[in-house]
């Protein structure tokens, strides 16, 4: 299993844009900066062969060798680079689901499987509404106890997203968790649009 997946199109349209370059061996380069926090960023660049640094990860892509930064490499764990034509030309895309959060081992202690589903798979949704979810704490030995931040406090559909989304997505990865819990109180609804 390759750890970053460039498709077809991606590795073309990157090819092109280093044939532009004209430099000779030029290859590109993959990095997260802030690795392992919310802000992390997931960057290609160009990579020259003066640039190359001796740890990087070298992939080859035949027309082109891939550098990944040898600091980012657990963070770039299912990496996907991408590139779909639209009417503006085109958009490369990386999706890099471990950018903020390191893999966790399936042995890892409970909080951190939590943590990582939290970071990788739930909170990127939530964002979208401006909302996060964070873990409190793991009472009675299976029951998750989150905080809802941003959008999602107060909002009466959060017991909605929380018991659908969240809790099954949670269940789901994490099979010791058998069920969720909102620490903030949610039960003023007089104004709720939801009864």
């Amino acid at each position: 299993m390759a750890l970053v997946t460039v498709t077809d199109s991606a590795r073309d349209y990157l090819a092109q844009l280093i044939e532009k370059q004209d430099v000779e061996g030029m290859g590109v380069r993959i990095f997260v900066t802030q690795p392992g926090t919310r802000n992390a960023e997931t960057c290609l660049a160009y990579c020259p062969p003066n640039e190359v640094v001796p740890t990087d990860e070298q992939v080859n892509l035949e027309k082109f060798t891939l550098y990944l930064d040898h600091n980012s490499v657990p963070f770039l764990e299912d990496a996907y680079v991408d590139y779909s034509k639209d009417q503006m030309g085109g958009q490369l895309t990386i999706k890099a689901p471990n950018a903020k959060v390191p893999q966790v081992a399936d042995d890892a202690p409970l909080p951190e499987r939590v943590n990582y589903v939290l970071a990788s798979e739930i909170n990127p949704n939530l964002a979208a509404h401006g909302g996060d979810v964070s873990l409190v704490e793991i009472v009675d030995e299976s029951v998750a106890v989150l905080r809802f931040g941003g959008g999602c406090q107060g909002c009466s559909a959060v017991s909605l997203t929380l018991k659908q989304g969240v809790e099954k997505t949670l269940k789901e990865r994490v099979p010791e968790i058998s069920a969720v819990r909102d620490v903030t109180d949610h039960s003023n609804t007089e104004n709720a649009y939801y009864q």
